[in-house]
């Protein structure tokens, strides 16, 4: 079973998500759904084509950089894109109530809190209050980043976000039975990107679902 009849396919969403992209790191944007009648359309129902779980960063804000608008995305966002119950609950809300067909994890490059679990493990000395949380939850990801990482060098932030990102969409999928039934019914794709401060660009690291074309 894939897509309902009127609805993306997966693979439809994510190209049209990456043509915003595309716009907006060729500084052509369109600003598409941002106007009265786009307010008046989406006051009584949504229909997002896509679930964007990304960073909290102030700099990687998924409407801008997609070149989307009201109704276009769905998002969540917390520090580090770390995964806990709620965050799966708001996806599975996105996929199952709203019908969404994509899930994009996004990560970004200089991301504070892949900074601040290099900073612990270098250090021996974890934060406190919750950001000892956050810290928790990337370094699983550390660990198979180090994997990577030849013994003599030190570890990559780079290389530490990029196997974030793909550790998270498997701890989506692994986790959450509602997207994942979803995948294997081809009703919802599930793709893992870098974003990078600098170009604007994305980068596809992991799909599920989806044929990135990319």
């Amino acid at each position: 079973m894939g897509a309902m009849p009127g609805q993306l396919t997966p693979t439809a969403a994510w190209r049209k998500l990456l043509r915003g992209n595309v716009r907006f790191v060729a500084g052509a944007p369109n600003h598409p759904h941002q106007d009265y009648t786009r307010r008046a359309e989406t006051a009584h129902r949504q229909t997002p084509f896509a679930v964007i779980f990304g960073c909290m960063d102030s700099r990687v804000a998924a409407e801008i950089i997609f070149d989307r608008g009201l109704g276009d995305l769905a998002v969540v966002r917390t520090a580090g894109h770390v995964v806990d119950s709620a965050v799966l609950g708001s996806l599975e809300f996105g996929v199952s109530v709203l019908g969404t067909p994509l899930v994009v994890v996004l990560g970004h490059d200089s991301c504070g809190a892949v900074n601040a679990t290099l900073d612990a493990h270098a250090s021996g000395v974890m934060p406190k209050g919750f950001l000892r949380d956050i810290v928790e939850r990337v370094s699983p990801s550390m660990l198979t980043a180090r994997g990577l990482t030849p013994a003599a060098a030190p570890l990559d932030a780079d290389v530490l976000m990029a196997e974030h990102v793909r550790h998270t969409v498997h701890l989506i999928a692994e986790r959450s039975a509602p997207i994942a039934d979803a995948i294997a019914a081809g009703r919802c794709g599930l793709v893992g990107v870098t974003y990078q401060l600098g170009q604007g660009r994305v980068r596809v690291l992991e799909a599920l679902g989806v044929e990135p074309d990319q």
